[in-house]
């Protein structure tokens, strides 16, 4: 390759939507004087998980290390105006602190009480509602067939537009370079990644190397020989408005994966289908919504959405880490060390963002995880094939 074409950094990030951002950002942070590339092939974002997905951020897990990041990530998004102001101009992300609620039958209401103690354990604010509770905070849901639910009023969501755009301009203001490229090989040597070949035919050459690829992650893990269990899920959002108005709602969810919060006069949400054969599909089936997800809606809350009009239907994509459903957060240790994977987020990205910028940029800064330990979700469970799942959370 010509020297010409070749740049070097010190670390070189494969994928520029919000885990990469962030990436790049909390390294900018531990480390000023670092040289830092993002290799992002579309600056609008189009296709990217980010720009696609609801925006939620809740404490609502079963895993300490999950209830952790969330913490982390729903203060870091409360402070970000100010954070990411660039030149005095204030960072606009549009929090709604609404609350979450995940509405349960039989014995998932043990499942939601165990966790309640481990939530609360962690500084989570979590109020647990038996079917009358339910019923007196929501009183337009059909509650007859619920045994009760986990509240929690002190998260939300947010404008995931505004949150990329926010970190991404403000990494950029601290001199992390974003590079329109596409990453079609890397090269390496020994137990180190070398260099990142891009479809421009132009070579980075870098120290460390960070995969933030999302639902294309493991094919840039392929480059290198590595399996990483992480999957293009196909999934709908609708933006929708009822017949009715009811009382506020906060982001509700259950146990088949209906999942809407409010959004300006209406509301936006679906309802995944975790069978959805896996792939990079972004067509838009326009019947799912009167099909499958308005049924579950008008059961759930009659009042308002048995007229409900569904206004728009679009398509994204998790990452689905299909292992265990839980992001790989860690390097590929005594194969390539200074390569370094955060995906598998499992539509869980967008909220678990900072802190696992954070992390990544603590492990390649100061050699290991300082604030958060992230240890159970790292690349060693693949290898061992170890699945660390969430309980009774989706």
């Amino acid at each position: 390759m010509d020297a010409l074409n070749t740049s070097h950094y010190d670390v070189v990030i494969i994928g520029g939507a919000i885990v990469g951002s962030c990436t790049a950002y909390f390294l900018k942070q531990a480390s000023p004087g670092m040289t830092i590339a993002v290799i992002e092939p579309d600056p609008t974002y189009e296709f990217a998980s980010t720009l696609r997905a609801s925006g939620g951020a809740r404490r609502l897990f079963s895993c300490p290390e999950n209830i952790q990041m969330s913490n982390f990530s729903i203060d870091f998004i409360k402070q970000f105006p100010v954070k990411m102001a660039v030149n005095g101009d204030v960072a606009h992300i549009d929090w709604k602190e609404q609350g979450y609620l995940f509405i349960v039958q039989g014995e998932h209401m043990r499942v939601i009480e165990e966790n309640e103690k481990t939530q609360t354990a962690l500084g989570a604010e979590i109020h647990i509602l038996d079917r009358q509770g339910l019923l007196k905070h929501f009183p337009s849901m059909n509650v007859e067939d619920l045994d009760g639910g986990a509240y929690s009023p002190r998260d939300g969501w947010c404008d995931p537009s505004s949150f990329l755009q926010g970190v991404r301009k403000k990494a950029r203001s601290l001199g992390v370079d974003y590079i329109q490229d596409k990453v079609v090989g890397l090269g390496s040597s020994r137990h180190a990644v070398t260099s990142a070949t891009l479809a421009s035919q132009r070579e980075v050459t870098a120290d460390y190397f960070v995969n933030t690829a999302g639902p294309w992650a493991s094919q840039i893990c392929d480059m290198i020989g590595m399996h990483l269990p992480v999957s293009p899920l196909r999934r709908f959002e609708h933006y929708f408005t009822g017949q009715n108005k009811i009382e506020p709602l906060p982001y509700v969810k259950d146990t088949a994966r209906l999942a809407f919060r409010p959004e300006g006069v209406g509301y936006s949400g679906g309802l995944v289908n975790s069978d959805e054969a896996r792939g990079f599909n972004f067509d838009v089936d326009h019947d799912y919504f009167e099909r499958v997800v308005w049924p579950a809606l008008a059961h759930r809350f009659p009042t308002a959405f048995e007229g409900s009009k569904c206004h728009r239907t679009w398509s994204g994509l998790y990452e689905q880490c299909e292992l265990d459903g839980n992001p790989i957060i860690g390097n590929w240790k005594g194969h390539f060390d200074n390569f370094y994977v955060s995906a598998g987020f499992s539509g869980h990205g967008m909220m678990h963002a900072p802190a696992a910028g954070r992390a990544i940029a603590e492990m390649i800064v100061k050699g290991h995880q300082e604030t958060i330990d992230l240890s159970r979700l790292s690349y060693a469970r693949v290898e061992k094939n170890q699945a660390y799942r969430e309980n009774g959370i989706l």
